[in-house]
């Protein structure tokens, strides 16, 4: 009924918090390479404002979708209190329970599959400047 709700109250505060991290944020990081023992190049990390965009991107993608299914099936309404159950306190008690445990449980998973995801590209980013750092000079 209102489970939508909860993951895009996240996303709203973390559209908030990416766009002070965007201002704050004014140089990237770039670390030298050394691929050949002489020549340097430098990579940039992908900064931490970036990585918040994809967590973005997955919340107001599951929120969009989760509000598209409860409006196909009547649940959300283009009047008020544009929540059907919100009209009925039997209903509303219904929907706050939907939404402390369905709405919180989905929200706490898209944030643990991108706190993997921050893990996976952090030993991702390592392994590269490692590897990099590791190569023979080219003869």
């Amino acid at each position: 009924m209102g489970c939508f709700l909860v993951p895009a109250t996240e996303a709203v505060i973390t559209t908030v918090a990416t766009k002070v991290l965007q201002r704050k944020e004014s140089d990237t990081e770039t670390v030298p390479i050394s691929l050949d023992g002489v020549t340097s190049v430098e990579a940039v990390k992908i900064p931490f404002s970036q990585k918040l965009k994809w967590l973005n991107r997955l919340l107001w993608g599951g929120s969009v979708l989760l509000a598209f299914e409860h409006v196909w099936h009547g649940e959300v309404t283009p009047w008020f209190p544009f929540l059907t159950a919100a009209g009925n306190p039997m209903d509303a008690a219904e929907m706050l329970n939907e939404m402390a445990t369905a709405g919180t449980a989905m929200t706490v998973l898209v944030t643990a599959v991108w706190s993997v995801l921050l893990i996976v590209t952090h030993i991702m980013e390592k392994k590269a400047i490692k590897s990099a750092g590791a190569l023979p000079p080219a003869k």
